[in-house]
């Protein structure tokens, strides 16, 4: 290792000449440089590569190679030892300490970086051998040349980038229309827009670093309960086009891929305010606009409605909340609703809160108990306070007409207010 110039030189020869022929001969290649067993894995954690065995090996190799793929419960213990995070947010060498409980042996781990977005990693089985700072400044330039491949190998072309995006926004504003045009084009990015589609968009309230984005395209690239099958960020907002196959509990599967990705990019990250919302499932790629501005109103009612959708992330169980902006618009010129504005007067007059009490009372669904839970009263004290609101204001409880009527003002009124 001590004339690097020349090393750096024949490994870069080397390396484009190896892979192309057998990604396996090409770590047992890279095993006799660095005398260690080398692992090659993509994004997702599947095996590419892997060297021979070379003296001791653990218990996660083996497992890994086994299963062609990294156990979860190594992938989750590299996560609460900070490992994963730091192969992510950077592209240095991570040196791994020994992890007894996921039967970890030492190791040099190195993330292999295509612009911002991870293509997979490399992993040196040290043992009790340390990399010197040549074999590690060695070990980023073999995590360059086999990026180059890796991209020849999936297909992927980095000046097609734009072009790939431009296709995105097409399909996201429905400027492009023509059915035979959209297969042409999807075929050439390699994106298979067959299944059931919806668009997802992330919105963050932090400031968009660079860090948020790796971590936003690793957790688009493994999750499980849907495909990612496109993404790009357009200024606060990740948007991704998912698709899956399973018709059965399809809206169940894709609330908890929102809120996992929520829960996990906010917890490696520590973000303050993360939402996430989608559109409508669809068969056809020509509704895929619609989902997105579906998944846009989601996210706008939620920052209206905080308390009241705290836990909603899909369009279809937006309820009334899908149609209230088109009701507002009605609504501000109308006249006040005379029940609302008798309870207003009255509690003005009186300094108390029965227009208060009959707000929660609606939010509650009703329930007598659960709305003096909320209002940290007796259940005889709201009953008594509901019969003051049937008396000052007429407003008869068991009809549902009038009570929904009640419970769409009062939604009028917040977004008046905010």
């Amino acid at each position: 290792m001590s004339d690097l110039p020349k090393q750096l030189e024949f490994l870069r020869s080397k390396l484009n000449k190896v892979f192309v022929e057998s990604p396996d001969q090409l770590v047992d290649w890279l095993s006799e440089i660095f005398e260690s067993p080398i692992i090659i894995e993509d994004l997702n954690h599947h095996l590419v590569s892997y060297s021979k065995h070379m003296g001791n090996i653990d218990e996660a190799r083996i497992a890994t190679i086994m299963n062609r793929k990294v156990p979860d419960k190594v992938i989750n213990g590299l996560w609460k030892n900070g490992v994963m995070s730091k192969l992510i947010d950077n592209d240095e060498p991570v040196i791994v300490s020994q992890i007894e409980e996921i039967g970890l042996g030492h190791r040099v781990a190195i993330s292999i970086w295509d612009r911002n977005e991870i293509l997979g990693f490399i992993w040196v089985h040290t043992g009790d051998k340390n990399l010197s700072d040549e074999e590690l400044l060695l070990l980023k330039e073999v995590a360059k040349q086999v990026k180059r491949n890796l991209l020849k190998h999936s297909k992927r072309n980095i000046k097609s980038r734009k072009h790939y995006n431009d296709f995105f926004w097409q399909l996201l504003t429905g400027d492009i229309g023509d059915p035979n045009e959209i297969v042409r084009q999807a075929k050439q990015y390699n994106i298979q827009l067959d299944g059931m589609l919806a668009i997802v968009v992330i919105r963050f309230s932090d400031d968009i670093t660079e860090q948020i984005e790796k971590h936003a395209y690793y957790l688009a690239e493994t999750q499980l309960q849907v495909r990612v099958i496109s993404h790009l960020f357009d200024g606060n907002e990740f948007i991704m086009l998912v698709r899956h196959y399973k018709k059965e509990d399809s809206a169940g599967l894709l609330n908890d891929f929102i809120s996992q990705f929520i829960r996990k990019i906010s917890k490696q990250l520590q973000l303050n305010s993360v939402n996430g919302a989608s559109g409508l499932i669809y068969k056809t790629t020509r509704n895929i606009k619609d989902s997105y501005k579906q998944a846009l109103k989601v996210l706008d009612s939620k920052e209206k409605f905080a308390a009241e959708l705290k836990d909603t992330f899909l369009y279809e169980e937006l309820g009334v909340y899908q149609f209230i902006d088109e009701l507002y618009e009605l609504w501000k010129w109308k006249q006040p609703n005379k029940y609302v504005e008798k309870l207003r007067i009255y509690d003005e007059k009186n300094q108390t809160y029965l227009l208060y009490t009959l707000n929660m009372y609606l939010q509650c669904d009703c329930n007598v108990y659960q709305t003096a839970l909320e209002l940290t009263v007796h259940p005889n004290t709201m009953n008594y306070r509901l019969k003051r609101i049937r008396e000052v204001s007429g407003l008869d409880l068991k009809n549902p007409n009038q009570k929904v009527t009640i419970y769409l003002v009062f939604k009028m009124e917040k977004m008046l207010e905010g």
